[in-house]
């Protein structure tokens, strides 16, 4: 008989700083680590259950990052991009199996690096008009999907929302409302394909005091980092997260 709980000390090696990492993103500071978190969970474990196990837990932060961010989320864009990202997971529930987990982080870690290229090379004019909102539709289905697939969704979002210029308190508290209401569409599929049982479940327990501490650090940090710096942080953090996420797509096509 299994253990109801994951015993490898290689596995909370990771799994401490992916929790925390993932707090720290969930409160709208360091959005783009967020998505580091279950790769790096992938170290020692198959990625659906490394997703699994990040999902009760992802639940906790959400309750703490609405708590501080609700009112400053930007409705007008919740508009837009809640249904598309809701729609997201409904398209990664149809589609689970069908596209290895590699082959998904290979092509959010590309597009990662594509749009921060982009940025560097061809940044927009001050006076450039937002993106158009068709643009925040599609890019909102794909953060639904990748969140669904690996809560990698923070890429995507941010391709839409970073040149928008939102203040850090808004763009935290858009991302925390967007995010939990996707975090909250995927328990019923989780369960209905299996990825959630008790030893995940009690896994998740044991890390939950890591939740609110990540949350807390970075609403800390976000309400007192100027936005220059902020959205310097937000680039890195997408840096790191498209080269690792394009590392584990190569690494998957060629095993």
């Amino acid at each position: 008989m299994t253990a109801d709980i994951i015993t490898d000390p290689v596995f909370y090696a990771v799994a401490v700083p992916a929790v925390l990492l993932m707090g720290v993103s969930k409160s709208g500071f360091g959005a783009g680590f967020g998505a580091l978190a279950t790769p790096l969970m992938a170290v020692a474990l198959p990625v659906p259950q490394a997703a699994a196990i990040m999902l009760p837990l992802l639940a906790v932060m959400d309750a703490f990052g609405l708590a501080a961010l609700w009112r400053e989320a930007d409705r007008s864009l919740l508009r837009l991009t809640l249904p598309a990202g809701l729609l997201g997971t409904a398209l990664g529930t149809l589609s689970f199996g069908l596209l290895p987990t590699s082959t998904v982080a290979g092509i959010v870690g590309a597009l990662t690096l594509l749009f921060l290229a982009q940025r560097q090379f061809f940044p927009p004019r001050a006076e450039a008009p937002p993106p158009p909102r068709w643009w925040g539709f599609g890019l909102g289905i794909a953060a639904g999907y990748t969140s669904f697939v690996a809560h990698a969704g923070g890429p995507p979002a941010l391709a839409y929302l970073m040149p928008l210029k939102l203040r850090p308190l808004v763009f935290a508290g858009t991302t925390a409302v967007f995010f939990a209401a996707v975090n909250a569409s995927k328990w019923i599929p989780y369960a209905w394909l299996g990825l959630i049982d008790l030893r995940n479940l009690t896994t998740s327990l044991l890390l939950m005091p890591l939740a609110p501490i990540g949350v807390w650090i970075g609403v800390r940090l976000a309400r007192r980092v100027e936005p220059t710096l902020f959205y310097r942080l937000l680039s890195l953090g997408m840096l790191l997260t498209g080269v690792k996420l394009l590392w584990d797509g190569l690494r998957g096509w060629g095993a």
